[in-house]
């Protein structure tokens, strides 16, 4: 229709995530979003030609691609093609959360801000928290890639690797933003069910401790994640800002709520886009 953004839908329906159906939401996501724009889905290893190849795209949506260590290639390509088109990309490729690999986690620990404490050399374990466990993970994961749990002289030097003390939480908390607006939060009661969620009603302190990273990443548009964990002694840590393709966990909030998000998506998108 003449008039409505046409939108380049970056999703890999594939996924086999776990405990989650990333295709269910996107499915869901793109049905709404249909009713505002014109929208083609592609699979993230594509998205580079279909930029190269025209289609008179105005934006590219990047959602549940799923890990960019399953396609480094690839998406090296994507970032190049939409650069050298000027395209918009949402969300911009400009974050500097997970989307730029977690080296974030090291320098928010350095800066003071209140994450899991993490270094990345062995050499540097000495400033962790003393732990009888630590988690090693390479700082290009994602969906627990890669990641070990190990005692202290098991600890292998390598390169492009975090460590952390493996911190005793009483449970993890999402915390969902559109344009760094505050949509809802979710947590997940088990430590070991990440993804058995339910509603979270935040406090004005959990909600400083969210917007203070979404402020420091600096998106003006976009959905981001915050994702944190509630220690013993009540105090919350970082644990990851997803701001690449935070999977929205939409079918675990009520239908205002999924209506309200959605709107804000809309008008996020169409902003984006100038």
């Amino acid at each position: 229709m003449p008039g409505r953004l046409k939108v380049l839908y970056v999703t890999d329906l594939s996924y086999p995530a776990r405990g989650r159906r990333f295709c269910d939401e996107d499915i869901h996501l793109t049905s709404r979003l249909r009713e505002h724009f014109d929208i083609a889905l592609c699979n993230p290893r594509d998205a580079a030609a279909f930029i190269r190849g025209g289609g008179g795209f105005d934006v590219v949506v990047v959602r549940n691609s799923g890990p960019v260590i399953d396609y480094p290639e690839a998406y090296r390509e994507f970032r190049e093609a939409a650069l050298a088109s000027g395209i918009t990309v949402y969300n911009p490729l400009t974050g500097k959360g997970d989307m730029a690999g977690k080296q974030y986690l090291v320098d928010l620990t350095a800066l003071g801000f209140p994450v899991i404490p993490t270094v990345e050399r062995v050499a540097d374990v000495g400033r962790l928290p003393e732990a009888e466990l630590y988690v090693v993970k390479p700082k290009a994961g994602a969906d627990s890639h890669g990641l070990e749990i190990v005692p202290r002289e098991k600890i292998r030097d390598e390169s492009d690797m975090l460590i952390q003390p493996k911190v005793d939480f009483k449970y993890e908390v999402s915390f969902y933003y559109v344009d760094r607006e505050f949509q809802y939060a979710l947590n997940a009661p088990d430590p070991a069910r990440r993804w058995e969620l339910v509603e979270y009603r935040p406090t004005g302190a959990d909600l400083a401790f969210a917007e203070r990273f979404v402020e420091w990443n600096g998106l003006e548009h976009g959905i981001q994640r915050v994702d944190a964990c509630r220690t013993r002694d009540g105090e919350l840590l970082l644990v990851e800002l997803e701001d690449l393709n935070p999977y929205l966990s939409l079918d675990r909030v009520p239908e205002r709520t999924r209506d309200r998000f959605v709107e804000a998506v809309v008008k996020s998108i169409t902003g984006s886009a100038g």
